[in-house]
């Protein structure tokens, strides 16, 4: 029972990430008013805009990706899931850090949610050594 729901976790978790590639796509807004990725510490000034958005929309796909996969690697017994696990949670992490705007205001619209989640994550398999 366990197992199963950590892996429509980790489904949902990942799908939370398409959300967040929609929202660097312009494909819809998660909130009004919210302009994620635009703003970026690190990429807004280097990348412009335009570059800023395709990035985190590539990123927010491929981490979606890993966390589909490892659902699925741990749905099938796969010994290979751990450290996929693992890798795409460290990812997710690093993305919404690289493309937080540097407040401290409105985290959970920067993906301060996404990155408790992922620290969550880490800390069950690698501390806990789950399962």
């Amino acid at each position: 029972m366990a197992r199963t729901i950590a892996v429509v976790f980790l489904v949902l978790h990942g799908l939370v990430h398409l959300l967040y590639l929609g929202q660097a796509a312009k494909v819809f807004e998660l909130q009004p008013g919210l302009n994620w990725p635009a703003g970026s510490w690190l990429f807004s000034k280097a990348l412009g805009e335009g570059g800023t958005r395709a990035l985190a929309g590539i990123l927010c796909a491929l981490t979606a990706l890993g966390f589909v996969i490892s659902a699925a690697g741990l749905l099938l017994d796969r010994t290979w899931w751990r450290p996929a696990v693992l890798g795409t949670a460290a990812v997710s992490v690093v993305l919404y850090i690289m493309f937080w705007n540097g407040r401290l205001e409105r985290l959970d619209q920067q993906g301060a949610v996404a990155i408790l989640l992922d620290a969550a994550i880490l800390a069950i398999v690698l501390i806990f050594r789950w399962p």
